[in-house]
Parts: structure tokens; sequence; C-alpha cells
């Protein structure tokens, strides 16, 4: 059925490319070390052979950790641990993650196992298992094979070493087809600060906190305090902006580790410094988060959704999620098919309390076709159609309610999301 489905959809709108929306992997070479960070590599044959499943990053003595994770009531049994772990020791030694199995609807046994994969990790590198923090993405409501990854640890750790990003990236993929890393640097009090992480996703993204995992490390000098503070400003404006189905998995999780090994002072208050290295940090989180997007699953169009003229931040991501999410006006985006009037309902679905459809402007790509919640009287669906068939395409909506802005970053919804959605356990 699903074949026929994509003969007939082949026939009307072209074959689509199965590359992601202007993505590539970085070179290695352009991921920065950061001091005190090593990561190894393990083929632990979870789900498949041949492929980089598993991932150790160790971090020094003297880093501080922050994390946040998903509000999925159903959460798995590693974010579970993961929390535990950081509430008792903000300056972890390791992060363990693995890909194949998500550990997530497995009850007491997932907790076990968790724990198991947390002491075996322990004792190899000799230290305490609160000081470990796992991870795990992958199939819901499978059993974590601890033996396979008890095996597979002495490999990785092997493995350790600071230039090892790229490698880090790909091991943690899962129906991704490219692996997603990002480096910058800034100065801060003349010195250079190197910030790098990686991220993994492509279905089931929509982060209130996406399955997406994410790790970000930089040299910085920061309180345990001010980071989780800047961690949640940082989510808030990147990887909480993103959607690709409107699902919020099971295993969602945001990592960033300040290592403590720069020459700057410690950051303990919210100075310039605090604001250099957090916008830093966020300059990395978004193409970490806008990867995602341009590589979610099935995706051929790239869509920016900037929502203006709030009365908060909050209802301009709302109604900005609102027509990402909607599918009427995703698979008209996959078409290419200036059905625009989805865009205006999807807009009036948005959780705004007496909205004033009269005072909306909305635009594709600087064309406008909406005004005072009307067609524009000098719009032409030809100009339409032609906007629509662009790769990467923005709206700008107007909401005349108030100053905040609110930018969201979405796909379209392929065939192929059907299909890379109903093969997955195949």
């Amino acid at each position: 059925m699903i074949f026929y489905l994509k003969i007939l959809l082949v026939e009307q709108y072209g074959e689509r490319s199965k590359m992601p929306v202007n993505l590539k992997a970085q070179k290695n070479a352009a991921l920065h070390s950061i001091s005190g960070i090593k990561l190894g590599t393990a083929e632990a044959e979870i789900r498949y052979k041949s492929q980089r499943d598993l991932l150790i990053i160790s971090i020094d003595s003297g880093a501080v950790v922050s994390g946040i994770f998903t509000k999925n009531k159903f959460t798995a049994a590693p974010v579970i641990v993961a929390k535990d772990h950081l509430k008792i020791n903000s300056s972890p030694r390791a992060l363990i993650i693995n890909t194949g199995s998500a550990n997530a609807g497995t009850g007491e046994d997932g907790l076990k196992n968790a724990r198991a994969v947390c002491d075996v990790l322990a004792n190899e590198l000799n230290i305490k298992a609160v000081d470990i923090i796992p991870f795990s993405t992958g199939v819901i409501m499978t059993h974590l094979p601890v033996d396979k990854i008890s095996r597979s640890i002495p490999v990785a750790i092997k493995d350790l070493k600071s230039n090892n990003w790229l490698n880090a990236a790909e091991s943690i993929m899962t129906t991704d087809t490219v692996a997603k890393a990002s480096s910058t640097r800034v100065m801060i009090q003349d010195t250079e600060v190197y910030i790098t992480g990686i991220s993994k996703g492509s279905g089931m993204i929509e982060p209130n906190m996406a399955t997406m995992l994410g790790f970000v490390a930089t040299n910085a000098n920061i309180t345990k305090e001010m980071l989780d503070e800047m961690i949640i400003e940082i989510a808030d404006k990147s990887f909480n902006c993103i959607t690709v189905d409107g699902e919020n998995s099971t295993n969602d999780s945001f990592i960033i580790i300040a290592t403590n090994q720069s020459n700057h002072q410690l950051i303990n208050t919210k100075n310039e410094n605090y604001y250099s290295l957090k916008e830093a940090l966020l300059e990395t989180s978004k193409t970490l988060a806008q990867s995602i997007i341009r590589d979610g699953e099935g995706a051929t169009k790239f869509i920016s959704i900037n929502v203006h003229g709030g009365k908060n931040r909050k209802e301009c991501i709302g109604v900005g999620k609102s027509i990402a999410n909607s599918p009427l006006v995703k698979t008209a985006f996959f078409a290419s098919d200036p059905n625009l009037g989805r865009i205006l309902a999807a807009i009036g679905n948005s959780p705004i309390e007496s909205l004033d459809i009269n005072l909306i402007d909305v635009f594709l790509n600087q064309l406008q076709f909406a005004k005072s919640g009307a067609l524009a009287e000098d719009y032409k669906e030809s100009i339409g159609l032609k906007e629509m068939k662009n790769q990467e395409i923005t709206l700008d909506v107007y909401l005349g309610r108030g100053e905040f802005t609110g930018t969201v970053w979405t796909t379209d919804l392929s065939y192929d999301y059907v299909k890379i959605n109903s093969e997955y356990r195949s």
C-alpha cells in the first residue's frame, strides 16, 4: 500500500531527494577539541552490525554539567537515572550514550539496566556510579542489552581522545542521515574560549525539551548555578523552537558541560562575560537544532516561521508551532501548493485568546498574501507557487498585539516521513 501511494505521489510531484535540506556533515578538523573532554566510540551491535552505537564522553574533574530533559510522562529509564545523578553530583565524570534501544517503557528492569551500565563504566574508570550520566535513544519498549554494552565499554574507553567529535556525532545517529556537529569560539577577557557540540534527531521532534539528544561542551569557567540558569535560556531559543511532527520523545535530553579549564575569571554573576558565553553557546545550539530540522525525516523543505507583534514571546511561539505542526500546512509545503488559507486556519487554531484576525498580515518569502486577515489584493497565486517551490521558506506573521517576536523552525511532511516511520522497526 505504501509503495502504491509513493508511485502515485511520484507521478504527481516528481521524485524527491532524500538528502537533508542544505546540510552537510562537518569535517572533524573543523571541530575544536575541548580541554578536559575526551570521546570514544564502539560498535556494540545493539541493533545493527558494523556501525558505531555506543559513545563515552569522559570529563576531567572540576567541570560542571547542567541538563534539561523531556517532559513526556513516560520518561525513559536513563533520563530518570540521569536526573537523579545530577541532583547528587554537580560534577559528573562521564556520559554514556547508546543508540538502538531507548530503554523507555521498560519498568523497573529498565532502571536496573541503566544503573548496571553506569556501574560497569564506573568500575572501568575507577570512579563512582553517580559520576556517570546515562542516555539512550532508539526503539521504545525495548530492553537495554547490558551484556553487549558491557563488552563494548572497554573498546570505547580505549578509543577516548579529544579530537573525536565527528565519530561521536555518528555514533548517536538513528534515522539521521547526517552527523550533526558544530563548533565556535568566543573571546572572554582576551582569552579564546572554545565550544563544540553534537546532536541527534530526525523524527519524533518537538522538544519541550526533541527523539533528540544534544551535548555541548566548552572550556569556559562558570559556576553550576550560572550554567543551570544559562541552559534554560539557551534551550528556549534553540532546541525548544524546532518541530518535525509535534511529538515529544521519552528520551529528550540537552546537556552543557563546562570544563572550567580556560584562563578567564570564573563567571559567577550575570556580567558581560556571562552574556558573551551565552550568545556563543546559543549560536552552537541553534546550529545543532536547525540541523535536526534540515535532516527531518523525509524533509524536502526547511521552513522558518517568524511571528511578530505578540503580547509575549510564549504566544508568538504558540502561533508558530500551530502552523508548524499542522499536517495540512506541512503537506501543502511538500507539494509546493500555495493553498495558503491553511496557514490562516492554523493561526486561528493557536492558543491565543481574543485574537483579532483583522490585524493579521502574513508574508511568504516577503510576498504578502494576507493583509488585515484577508487575501491581499495584489497577491498573485502564480508568484506564490514559485515561492513555494523553494527549498528554504520563510513565513512572517504579524499579529498586531504587542512588541514581542518568536521563531519556530520546521519541515514539510512528505510520503518519505510516512515510509520511514511505518518501517522503523523493520
